[in-house]
């Protein structure tokens, strides 16, 4: 078991994280990048902070990859990598308990989940050598060999079907699934895991899909912690030294394109009965992907329109002035395809018409005028002032690494991400809403009240 000591400098080590991790933030953030020999790609940000190592490995392996009969599987396939491991020549198999002990041992974290984009593992562990070396050759057998035990299955679908029956008597839930299925129409992204998309899959297709998209030459891994680049090196081999190694000249040739986005050609109106105190409305449209030069701009300009809580502009209209809402708050969602915009918010049902008209003239008002100088220079100090807190501990710093490395972004991106905040004038925040939104083709879904 964790010994008391090694309990103790877990303890102090996260509890220090934030504060020790912050000067990370005022300074340049070299991240080194490099391709093993396997063809997997590995970005590092070395620092001796704290000693701690965070790893963080994406494929291109997310639900945008599912069938639509099996809508789910890429989730409940990283679910079931963290359910038990299979032997492999003198190391024994190791149920979810064997596997839990052996991390709480080490005092070390290993996860795995998939998105819309990507599937990720992550790992956690200290740097101290033969813990560091103990975690390392654990998560290896996790990611290269999970056992994907069928009773476990079993009960885990048993439980999510539970889940799924439950959330389906939730007005949240009727309004997220309508809004994302008029947003997205065949697209991947508005794909629903229901009862029936769970039937269809079974331990046999999770191990098929995983031997197809879990490859080497398909990963991307970031790295932060107190390890050198020879060290990261290492790391990075051995926590895929367990994969198959591509073996065909196609085995890592490019996965088939997922078609884009497509924009929306009308308005979609949809009022959906619910006897619930509350109606719940999203309003909204495909946005843009995360690859998109407009970012910045759309960025800023989201939170002068609806991101930026009391301050924003839907808050002012929708809240304080008409007291149609309590909160109400607008975002993009960018992946490797356009996410959705949208606007959410809750209000009594006899006051839904009038919120949906106020909430459809702010946005129209907006994409037609832009922000005024002032709300552009609040919104650039609120979030430049903030950004540090972005990158104050290994974790926060890994996300951003991680997304560095996903979205192929320039390796300065963060320390040059303030000057191109700043860089965005008004004029530029309002061409890229009118590039991006158009008011007048919005769907909007309302679930609640009796119709």
């Amino acid at each position: 078991m964790l010994t008391l000591k090694k309990q103790t400098l877990v303890r102090a080590v996260l509890a220090g994280a934030a504060v020790l991790v912050g000067a990370i933030a005022h300074a340049a953030i070299p991240i080194e990048h490099w391709t093993l020999p396997n063809g997997a790609k590995i970005y590092l940000v070395a620092t001796n902070a704290l000693p701690i190592v965070d790893v963080q490995i994406d494929f291109d392996a997310g639900s945008r990859r599912d069938p639509p009969a099996q809508a789910g599987l890429a989730g409940v396939t990283a679910g079931m990598v963290e359910k038990g491991i299979r032997a492999s020549g003198s190391d024994p198999a190791m149920d979810e308990n064997a596997l839990g002990e052996a991390w709480a041992d080490l005092g070390a974290n290993f996860d795995a989940s998939a998105g819309s984009d990507r599937m990720s593992f992550s790992l956690r562990t200290l740097s101290e050598p033969a813990l560091l070396d103990k975690a390392v050759q654990l998560a290896s057998r996790e990611i290269g060999e999970p056992a994907f035990p069928e009773d476990v299955w079993k009960r885990e679908r048993e439980q999510l079907n539970a889940s799924i029956r439950e959330a389906n008597t939730k007005p949240a839930t009727i309004a997220g699934r309508a809004f994302s299925q008029a947003v997205y129409g065949a697209h991947p992204y508005g794909q629903d895991t229901t009862e029936a998309t769970l039937a269809r899959i079974d331990v046999a297709t999770m191990r098929q899909r995983y031997e197809q998209f879990i490859l080497p030459c398909r990963a991307k891994l970031s790295i932060v912690g107190a390890v050198t680049r020879a060290q990261a090196d290492a790391i990075a081999t051995t926590l895929l030294s367990r994969l198959p190694a591509a073996t065909q000249p196609g085995d890592c040739a490019a996965l088939p394109p997922v078609p884009q986005v497509a924009p929306l050609a009308a308005a979609k109106d949809e009022r959906l009965p619910f006897d619930s105190a509350q109606a719940h409305v999203w309003i909204g449209q495909p946005g843009y992907a995360r690859s998109d030069p407009d970012h910045f701009a759309l960025t800023l300009g989201n939170y002068v329109l609806g991101g930026g809580g009391f301050v924003s502009r839907l808050t002012e209209e929708v809240r304080e002035k008409r007291g149609l809402a309590y909160s109400v708050y607008s975002g993009f969602s960018p992946g490797l395809h356009a996410g959705a915009f949208r606007i959410g918010f809750q209000t009594r049902p006899d006051q839904a018409a009038d919120a949906v008209k106020v909430a459809r003239e702010v946005v129209a008002k907006f994409v037609a005028e832009g922000p005024t100088a002032a709300e552009l220079k609040a919104a650039k100090d609120n979030l430049i002032g903030g950004f540090p807190l972005l990158l104050d501990s290994n974790r926060k710093l890994l996300g951003n690494v991680s997304n560095i490395a996903w979205n192929d972004l320039p390796l300065d991106y963060l320390d040059t991400w303030t000057a191109r905040m700043n860089a965005v004038t008004a004029a530029d925040v309002k061409a890229a809403f009118a590039r991006k939104l158009q008011p007048e083709r919005m769907v909007t879904v309302v679930v609640g009240g009796k119709h």
